[in-house]
């Protein structure tokens, strides 16, 4: 299982093979990181922006974490609007909720 919640159906070959690399890792926070953004964004980025994101995808992955944790300075390449935005993007990592009558959360399990 990748992780994904997007369908990959209505994309183009390119985007198809960039979504399952961007679930595929190697390292588990780094799917979260890189393929949360994919599966947000990956139907609207244009073709620079597909570009920045393989190449990306190409570093290490130790290096993509420290440099989206701040534990590293990123390198002036990778210094884009794209980089920002996956940087930013911030995995949901709660469960579905659903509020009752009373107002408690409870898991939708």
């Amino acid at each position: 299982m990748t992780g994904t919640t997007r369908s990959s159906a209505d994309l183009d070959p390119r985007r198809r093979r960039i979504l399952v690399r961007a679930w595929r890792r190697g390292i588990r926070e780094m799917d979260l990181v890189i393929g949360g953004f994919a599966d947000a964004e990956i139907a609207t980025l244009d073709e620079e922006e597909l570009d920045q994101f393989e190449a990306l995808m190409a570093e290490d992955d130790g290096d993509l974490l420290k440099w989206v944790t701040g534990e590293q300075a990123t390198p002036e390449r990778f210094q884009t609007d794209l980089f920002a935005r996956v940087r930013a993007y911030v995995p949901d990592f709660e469960p579905e909720t659903r509020s009752d009558p009373a107002g408690k959360r409870n898991s939708d399990t």
